[in-house]
């Protein structure tokens, strides 16, 4: 029996020994002996005119059900988070490989297999356009014809103070570009579910999913649907970062289920098809210029980026404000001048992914800081301390920060430490042909959706009629374990036990409406709701009590494990028989909490809706990464990493430490390993073998030290910090491969290929 949950103290993982052994159901650990399974016919070139598809030859294929187009979609045939710009199958043209064409369902896998051969496509090519300067240039072919603004999605223009102009009466001036690559998710969990519809005709789908309630309303769209009719269910996922922040088999597996005859429908991608079809990492290029006056203060800063979106939205748009709002990093400048743009290619689907554009703009705006040291002759420790916002300041699009701000609290903590203060006496030990280097990075993410769209959550909690505590929630755990810290926060308010805790996972029908889990406000913003639930449901318990008791006042009583009791008297009553004395309505408490957002203005022009832009609440964080570099073979190691965050007051520092490792690790794999290949719109990275992402012994030594200051909006004082940890490793380990070797790489990852060709570029050229 675990203990009696506290806040601030480790609360192990209720789930995780059902985890570990594999008693845990996952979407894809569904099965029924009658299903059939569903798959798709993907396309082959990246961008041509759909002419004709034949599928007679599949449909008469043994173990067959159906082969379904465009033409068996009642609904508007359209998916999307914002703008509904991906048709579920297409019906004009192709714009990537991979782009789902058919709906196969078959008795098994092998079966699907063939059906998918034997489909004929007959297409009109038409001219692709695969990097963001083919899809600017004059008549250069556009993929969406209706949108007004040709290939931009988006194009957002911000200036504070002076902006660029400011930048001549710099001091100091340092000028940079930046390639910014793709990344792969590579969940451990594909994309996968199933779907059947029940007796009295509901359609029942069970997903992978970040947002079950969104996905609901998504599927009724596309297909034509009463949402009413649709019920989504999200168990735990295996991973997800943003991948799973919207539809991926859901409008699929519906469609299916609507058309096998009442059989249920599973649909599992393999890795491949991961791979083909889902969205990643936004690659680009930063473009940046950063001024200061002769002391090190930051004068000016012009920055435009530039980021390849693929062909479809999937918030691509709302990547773009959050790096534009980020693109200065957690700096005080007064005049900057930042411009993005969000590109339609060819190319493979971008979207969310941990950080949301903050990583992109982390990685050139930590550089240049550190080019600016080296132009000043500065510590750049001492450089970001001088420069670090504070309190009241205003940030790069003019915002002022209200909210506990701890960037230069995370500078002091990194100043004070020991990888710090020994760093010159590491670098002397250095073996043969090796060389050590030092560098860190300064960050800051926004949490939530920003003014425009509502950010809420609504909990519901139960004292069931067994005298237990049952908790709803409807914000998906896809392995953070928010789930467990519901469960932490529900005990400690109600004072109960683990055996007396419950909780149901996202289910549109069992659960209340809550918003995505993403953008680092899972906790923060379903913790606030909860709190008031259960709050509350502890005063009407009271309150019963008092009345059963015929005490005098609520104040007398105590939750404690299973019963209340009346302190003056010592009398206690069990939850069970308090329970029975309630009716129904009586022992449900639901709470509804929206977060507060930024008023302020924002001097910004843009083509589009501004999503996202301004966030009111930002977390912060210093890095530092001891990185040794092989001179032979280019090989280079991140040793060992300090992460000191703000994340706001820490409810379950084991789940803290887990998310801030987890965010290091994966941006070592931005940083290092992870190169997701395109040429002329294909992947020249197809599965796990050819794509390389960080594996435990890839993991350096962490220490993970957070900074607690108090932040009143969140729950007990939280913040959130899923996102912040992965911008920091990619420009601490450049910064530490410029103090190693005076070389400076401007696309990552920094491969060993790329590493000793930098370094034998500088032996040719010293000065």
């Amino acid at each position: 029996m675990c203990k009696r949950p506290q806040i601030g103290v480790s609360f192990p993982r209720f789930d995780g020994k059902n985890k570990v052994t594999g008693l845990e159901k996952y979407a894809a650990d569904y099965y029924d002996g009658d299903f059939v399974w569903a798959g798709v016919k993907r396309s082959e070139p990246a961008h041509a005119r759909l002419l004709e598809l034949d599928a007679e030859d599949a449909r008469r294929l043994p173990g067959v059900l159906a082969v379904l187009t465009y033409r068996d979609i009642t609904g508007t045939n359209r998916q999307g988070i914002v703008r509904k710009d991906q048709p579920v199958l297409v019906n004009d043209k192709v714009r990537r490989y991979g782009d789902a064409l058919a709906l196969i369902l078959a008795e098994d896998r092998s079966v699907l297999k063939q059906a998918q051969s034997l489909i004929e496509v007959r297409q009109e090519p038409l001219s692709p356009v695969f990097s963001v300067e083919e899809a600017l240039a004059d008549g250069a072919p556009v993929i969406h014809e209706d949108n007004p603004h040709g290939n931009i999605l988006s194009d957002l223009s911000v200036q504070r103070g002076m902006g660029a102009a400011a930048m001549e009466s710099c001091s100091v001036r340092v000028e940079h570009s930046f390639e910014l690559p793709r990344q792969e998710h590579a969940y451990l969990e594909t994309e996968c579910g199933w779907a059947h519809v029940s007796e009295s005709g509901q359609l029942v789908i069970v997903a992978s999913t970040q947002s079950p309630f969104r996905d609901r309303t998504e599927v009724a769209s596309a297909l034509g649907l009463d949402p009413s009719r649709i019920r989504v269910i999200a168990p735990y996922l295996g991973g997800a970062f943003g991948g799973k922040d919207g539809a991926t088999v859901q409008i699929l597996l519906a469609l299916a289920a609507l058309n096998s005859g009442g059989r249920p429908v599973k649909m599992w991608w393999d890795r491949e098809e991961s791979f083909l079809a889902s969205v990643k990492r936004l690659s680009g290029r930063a473009s940046y210029r950063l001024g200061a006056d002769a002391e090190g203060a930051f004068h000016a800063l012009e920055c435009t980026i530039d980021l390849d979106n693929g062909p479809y939205e999937h918030l691509g748009g709302e990547v773009l404000a959050l790096a534009v709002e980020h693109a200065s990093g957690p700096y005080r400048i007064p005049h900057t001048h930042v411009r993005g743009r969000c590109i339609y290619t060819n190319n493979p689907a971008g979207g969310p992914f941990r950080g949301f554009g903050a990583p992109q703009v982390s990685a050139a705006m930590e550089q240049m800081v550190d080019l600016l040291a080296a132009k000043l002759h500065m510590n750049p420790l001492e450089l970001r301390s001088r420069n670090a916002v504070r309190q009241g300041d205003r940030n790069c699009v003019g915002v002022t920060l209200t909210q506990s701000t701890g960037a230069m609290d995370c500078l002091e903590r990194l100043s004070r430490h020991p990888l710090w203060m020994e760093r010159a006496e590491w670098k002397k030990g250095a073996g043969s042909w090796k060389r050590r280097g030092v560098g860190i990075a300064c960050l800051a993410h926004g949490s939530g959706y920003g003014p425009i769209v509502p950010d809420y959550a609504n909990a519901s909690i139960e004292l069931t009629s067994k005298g237990a505590f049952r908790i709803t929630c409807g914000v998906s755990d896809m392995g953070q374990g928010n789930a467990s810290t519901y469960l932490q926060i529900g005990g400690y308010i109600l004072n109960q036990d683990c055996d007396g805790l419950e909780l149901i996972l996202p289910d549109t029908e069992r659960t209340l409406p809550s918003c995505s889990s993403a953008a680092s406000r899972t906790t923060y913003t379903y913790a606030n709701a909860l709190i008031g639930a259960a709050t509350a449901l502890k005063q009407r318990i009271y309150e019963k009590a008092s009345d059963l008791l015929m005490a005098g006042s609520t104040a007398d009583f105590e939750l404690l494990p299973g019963f209340v009791r009346h302190l003056p008297t010592g009398r206690d009553v069990p939850l069970s028989a308090l329970a029975k004395n309630m009716a129904p309505a009586e022992r449900v408490s639901v709470h509804h909490w929206r977060a507060p957002v930024c008023k302020e203005p924002v001097n910004a022009k843009s083509n589009t809706t501004l999503l996202g832009l301004p966030h009111i609440l930002f977390s912060y964080a210093a890095h530092l990464a001891y990185v040794e570099v092989d001179e032979l073979t280019g090989r280079m190691e991140v040793v060992r990493y300090l992460a000191v965050t703000d994340s706001g007051r820490v409810i379950n520092p084991q789940v803290y430490e887990q998310q801030i490792q987890g965010g290091i690790v994966q941006g070592i794999g931005y940083g290092l390993y992870e190169d997701y290949k395109v040429e002329n719109g294909r992947s020249g990275t197809p599965d796990l073998s050819t794509y390389l992402a960080p594996t435990a012994l890839d993991a350096p030594d962490m220490e993970s030290i957070p900074v607690e200051l108090h932040e009143p909006t969140g729950p007990f004082g939280l913040k959130g910090v899923g996102e912040i940890a992965i911008s920091g490793p990619l420009p601490a380990a450049a910064n530490a491969l410029a103090d190693a070797c005076g070389v400076r790489i401007s696309r990552a990852p920094f491969t060993p290929e790329r590493v000793l060709a930098a370094l034998n570029q500088k032996e040719d050229d010293p000065f």
